[in-house]
């Protein structure tokens, strides 16, 4: 069968949703087309010949990006089967089912994309342990057209990886939660070292560790960078660890920094206690000022990411978090997109069982793939609006990270008169602006 396999955008990654599957279905036996339109057109003669059209949706933007192209597919090729796979497939079903796509598939997708090309019967959401095979990156484009690490003045070229998939951790905000429901799976440690090593082959020296959280399995994970810097002493790799985990696990901090961790990325999420507990997160305001210091000590960078507006959010409370990253020295660390992002509502969210939370959203948008919600302050809301316009024009145009926090302390009657901004430029960084 001919196979055409799609992503429209992975945070500037080379995408492990397309280069997985087209391994499977190789071995298969298929004819499989891998095609990332972050970087290339649609090619249209593939599209024409594939019998089979598959969207990997990991991720929000993928999915409002993947809806036109969507349309675009089966007027060009109305023979064709459609399928979506990937973390917001089964979020989203109703709306890809209403645009004509035939199977949605989550979890560990590689094996039923393979029984849909037989022409089997899958099942929406599979959580079953995969025996896990190379990737096949060799059509996708080079690592040099994907984001790159920045550190001062130098620049690494990027491989990307995933180490174990899910997350057993049910914070009521994350996508993840609604399919993987407190499970998550592993790659063995032998096919992520040797996806490593042919990206490294292509001239990558930093890997980035999709996993949702690299420390769900902190033994499988460390024996991985142990392995990886005995081979590559010179490759460096970031990682998303929970602040909880950086806590639990606070002995694995030097290994990390041993073996490359260059730094971690945590999803913070908010320094309100009130806030961090509607969002079940499981750690609290102390808690995330005791790892910033653990993270100091251990000579790892910290890249906390938040989401800055939630309907929680008061005026003061994003001028203290403000403060917080003046007050523990993070503002280099961290990027201006996460004090503009506002919280999604998604199909499936575990949100939708707090009460206030229903009574707040609209009914789901399907332009924007979210339940609207409106602050109950509307300067909260202006403020949150004029944040993120500024973030997305300073960066167009170049700015610092300094320069852009200082123009939003501005706008948010912040004085930074007590903490001194100075420049990081040692602190690394993916060049890739968004998340989310």
């Amino acid at each position: 069968m001919n196979i055409l396999l799609i992503s429209t955008y992975e945070l500037g990654h080379q995408p492990f949703g397309l280069a997985s599957p087209k391994a499977w279905l190789a071995r298969d036996g298929h004819s499989v087309r891998a095609v990332d339109l972050a970087l290339d057109q649609l090619p249209e003669a593939a599209l024409e010949e594939a019998e089979l059209v598959a969207f990997y949706l990991p991720m929000h933007t993928a999915t409002r990006l993947a809806l036109p192209v969507i349309d675009r597919v089966k007027r060009l090729n109305p023979a064709a089967r459609v399928v979506c796979y990937g973390l917001y497939a089964p979020l989203n079903e109703d709306l890809l089912r209403g645009l004509g796509v035939e199977a949605v598939l989550g979890g560990e997708f590689e094996a039923g994309l393979v029984r849909l090309a037989r022409g089997e019967a899958v099942s929406e959401i599979s959580l079953e342990r995969l025996e896990f095979i190379t990737p096949d990156r060799g059509e996708l484009a080079a690592p040099d057209r994907y984001a790159h690490i920045r550190q001062g003045g130098e620049s690494k070229l990027v491989a990307y990886t995933e180490a174990s998939r899910g997350c057993k951790h049910l914070c009521r905000h994350c996508p993840v939660v609604p399919v993987y429901r407190g499970n998550f799976r592993v790659v063995g440690r032998d096919v992520v070292l040797a996806d490593i090593r042919q990206q490294v082959a292509a001239g990558a020296t930093h890997v980035t560790f999709g996993d949702p959280d690299f420390f769900n399995g902190p033994t499988h994970a460390i024996r991985i960078v142990n392995a990886l810097h005995a081979e590559f002493p010179r490759v460096t790799y970031d990682v998303t660890i929970k602040i909880e985990h950086l806590l639990l696990h606070r002995d694995l901090l030097p290994v990390l920094r041993e073996t490359g961790c260059l730094f971690v990325i945590s999803a913070v999420e908010s320094v309100d206690d009130a806030v961090l507990e509607r969002l079940e997160k499981n750690h609290t305001r102390r808690d995330f000022f005791e790892a910033a210091g653990l993270m100091r000590a251990a000579g790892l960078a910290l890249q906390p990411t938040f989401i800055a507006f939630t309907p929680w959010t008061t005026l003061e409370g994003f001028r203290d978090l403000l403060r917080v990253l003046a007050e523990l020295d993070l503002i280099e660390n961290v990027g201006p997109v996460q004090l503009a992002l506002r919280l999604l509502i998604t199909g499936g969210s575990r949100l939708l069982e707090l009460d206030e939370i229903r009574a707040a959203v609209g009914e789901f948008d399907s332009k924007s793939l979210v339940y609207p919600w409106v602050h109950d302050d509307p300067e909260v809301d202006r403020l949150g609006g004029r944040v993120f316009r500024l973030v997305a024009e300073r960066q167009k145009q170049g700015r610092s990270r300094g320069e852009i926090f200082r123009e939003i302390c501005e706008v948010s009657g912040v004085s930074l008169d007590n903490y001194e901004l100075m420049p990081r430029a040692v602190i690394p960084y993916l060049d890739e602006p968004w998340y989310c």
